[in-house]
């Protein structure tokens, strides 16, 4: 249960309740009115600002409305008392049997307990990582993968149908780099002496591409001409690249539910959705025209000409400048693929989409929703996320990353020396587009300043007591004789409290698109564990096993099973197994 959500549902009808009564206007908006924790505790469980949202349309002082309205609620069974503070906030305490009460409904839903309907079965696609298949990924890569996935799966828990979605860049010119790099893999693996040129990707990883290609091929292509081994070496060097990148993702515990090709995107082929259909979509709509832009100011991008192109008017729809789409030479720009592509989504039913980037791409933002925008009005919706890029710390010296020279560390590097867990916690403590340092020393030490250890550590602390308690007799289940009377410790009831706040916060952590906010939510609320576990050894009568109390110490169990549910909840999210031992 959300019990915002449920004073909410009181709220309005209580206002609805006063304007029938002809105490408020009629017809009133209340789409603006939030119900949220007060800033400070002290002022209560739960704070509105509905006399302030009502008072221009109301056209009366919101001190008055807040009267009326702190009236009415303070006739609710659930409620202990409201005040009214500054202009006109409602604070609101709750009846403590009421905050108790709520216990039950945590243990008996367990990992389930938040749990929403917020997205209604909406389909939304994700789409993350689509590194270009060229090596291994990178601790930079590693950032938007763990990001893109806790997304996905905070969305799924709200209810949304999710398409978790690789784009598999595989018709650009880096793929021609990569086939001749491999091409050159292949020749060392047949004998000769190889030099790796400036341009291609000088990277061990492909030497078992070329290895494999020369089992395949024996002497064939060695002296054959480009033409001849070009295509099926891109075909074969992608494929193996793209294994590479499932095995790194699957060190991370990531899938995707499908790997969409670009390549499929240049096809005529009615049966798709391609480049020629949805660039007719905008021809037809009069968005092209033939023209020629200015130089942009820096370097220049690859897609840009001085010469007559065909461009989009992609300024009509919030972008700086219009946007190539087909070179003078009729060559597809990149950015007509990713036109077709995001219309592609469209058609294959996905209204929201979220892409999640590298903050280098924040330039192609604009466009691209600008695309989206001009095929599809309001129908359809892009949100892309930035990841800013990761500073990896080893003894106080930035490690150096470059796919092209071959030296850099991958994400399966960090993986196997600090573990899943500890990589995908570390990087969804910062919000996606601030900057993050990942420490070695910090990530692995065992304190309060490492927020995994400090998260998992009150999990595996709850079992701790609960098998302790079992050794003694005493268990804990759906049917246990509880009086969550005896709960009435200050610290007790705040960590009841905060426990109460998870819902509320999945369901803001889904509509923001911000999974960082479940992993900062999971340390305050452990945080408040750990505050009560250190006040039981000074007090022993807080303590959460009392031989001479059983029915004491199941109530407690009670209340320490149902947090160990919603930390269980919040680190599956995220992607983090919940331990029971440490």
């Amino acid at each position: 249960m959300n019990i915002f959500k449920e004073l909410q549902t009181h709220l309005k009808a209580v206002i609805s309740s006063l304007c029938a009564e002809g105490k408020l206007p009629q017809n009133l908006d209340l789409k603006n009115i939030t119900v949220e924790p007060p800033r400070d505790s002290s002022h209560g469980d739960i704070a509105t600002n509905a006399a302030m949202v009502l008072t221009k349309q109301a056209k009366m002082k919101p001190r008055d409305i807040a009267q009326l309205i702190a009236h009415e609620l303070e006739k609710l069974e659930m409620i202990n008392a409201v005040s009214i503070a500054g202009p006109g906030f409602i604070n609101i305490h709750f009846e403590e049997s009421y905050i108790l009460g709520q216990l039950k409904v945590i243990f008996n839903q367990g990992t389930d307990y938040g749990r929403s309907s917020l997205g209604g079965g909406e389909k939304v696609n994700v789409e993350y990582v689509s590194v270009n298949p060229t090596g291994p990924l990178h601790v930079g890569h590693c950032r938007g993968a763990i990001f893109g996935d806790a997304l996905a799966s905070l969305l799924k828990f709200s209810g949304f149908d999710v398409t978790k979605e690789y784009y598999v860049n595989d018709a650009g010119g880096q793929i021609d780099v990569l086939a001749r790099s491999a091409y050159l893999r292949y020749r060392q693996a047949r004998g000769e002496d190889i030099q790796i040129p400036e341009g291609l990707y000088p990277g061990d990883y492909l030497i078992s591409v070329g290895k494999a290609i020369a089992e395949k091929k024996g002497d064939l292509w060695l002296d054959a001409p480009e033409s001849e081994w070009l295509a099926p070496i891109k075909e074969f060097a992608t494929n193996a690249m793209m294994d590479l990148i499932r095995d790194d993702l699957a060190t991370l515990g990531i899938k995707h539910d499908v790997f969409f090709s670009e390549k499929t995107l240049h096809v005529e082929n009615k049966d798709i959705v391609g480049i020629t259909q949805s660039l007719q979509i905008l021809e037809d709509k009069n968005y092209l025209y033939v023209g020629v832009l200015d130089a942009p100011k820096g370097k220049l991008p690859d897609d840009w000409e001085e010469r007559p192109q065909t461009l989009f008017k992609s300024t009509d729809f919030g972008d700086d400048v219009d946007r190539a789409v087909k070179k003078s030479n009729g060559e597809w720009t990149y950015f007509a693929a990713d036109i077709a592509y995001h219309n592609n989504k469209v058609q294959r039913g996905f209204k929201q989409m979220i892409n999640v980037w590298g903050a280098d791409h924040g330039g192609y933002v604009k466009r691209v929703k600008a695309s989206v925008k001009a095929l599809h009005n309001d129908d359809a919706v892009l949100d892309v996320k930035l990841c800013q890029m990761v500073k990896l710390l080893r003894d106080g010296v930035p490690a150096k990353m470059s796919k092209r020279s071959g030296n850099f560390i991958t994400m399966r590097d960090i993986v196997k020396e600090v573990g899943k867990d500890v990589v995908r916690f570390i990087m969804l403590t910062r919000k996606n587009d601030a900057n993050l340092d990942f420490d070695f020393a910090k990530v692995t030490e065992q304190s309060k300043d490492n927020p995994v250890f400090y998260v998992q550590y009150a999990h595996a602390r709850v079992y701790s007591v609960l098998r302790k308690a079992k050794e003694i007799g005493c268990e804990v289940f759906e049917n246990s004789d509880i009086d969550l009377s005896l709960l009435n410790d200050p610290s007790e009831l705040r960590l009841i409290k905060a426990m109460l706040n998870w819902p509320r916060l999945m369901e803001s952590a889904a509509i923001s698109h911000e999974p960082h906010r479940i992993a900062f939510y999971l340390y305050d609320l452990a945080s408040e564990f750990h505050a009560l576990w250190n006040k039981g050894n000074e007090e022993i009568g807080l303590r959460f096993i009392i031989d001479e109390d059983i029915k004491l110490t199941v109530t407690r169990l009670y209340m320490i099973k149902s947090f160990a549910n919603i930390i269980a909840s919040g680190l599956n999210i995220l992607g983090v197994k919940p331990l029971e031992e440490m």
